[in-house]
């Protein structure tokens, strides 16, 4: 792999949230700072329940990769959400997407994760593309619904 993906940790945070704030705002996310820190932070302090990793340099990252971890009865184990996936959009195009979330997938592989779960809205046919390039495939499973506890 050419391009470096770092397990982020408590010391990124601050880039971290830098980068997220820029996604959540280029995909007009409602999400301010106080909510992007409390989803943020605990994963950077070593939370079981996901991880990030930053994309490039440590020091400058292009990007990063947020995945929430869960126990599925159907898939016989622990599952992960792909929750976020940024890149910069001036590098984006090159195909580092696609080798991080390989990367990201083949490392979760390996720590026994059954399967990775992405939600992918109607409205987004280039996101659905790039996840049936890095593997995922549509499941005829029943629709998702939420209760906002």
């Amino acid at each position: 792999m050419s391009t470096a993906i770092n397990l982020a940790g408590p010391d990124d945070l601050d880039r971290a949230l830098a980068l997220m704030a820029r996604f959540h705002e280029e995909a007009s996310l409602p999400y301010d700072d106080a909510h992007r820190r409390a989803t943020m932070e605990p994963l950077l302090s070593g939370s079981p329940l996901g991880a990030v990793w930053l994309i490039g340099p440590q020091r400058a990252p292009l990007g990063y990769v947020m995945v929430t971890f869960g126990w599925s009865v159907a898939q016989g184990g622990m599952v992960g959400w792909l929750e976020e996936l940024f890149i910069r959009p001036s590098v984006r195009g090159r195909g580092i997407g696609t080798e991080v979330l390989h990367a990201v997938t083949v490392s979760l592989r390996r720590a026994e994760l059954r399967a990775m779960h992405v939600i992918v809205p109607d409205d987004a046919p280039e996101l659905a593309r790039f996840c049936a390039r890095t593997g995922f495939s549509v499941t005829t499973t029943p629709t998702l619904m939420t209760d906002p506890l």
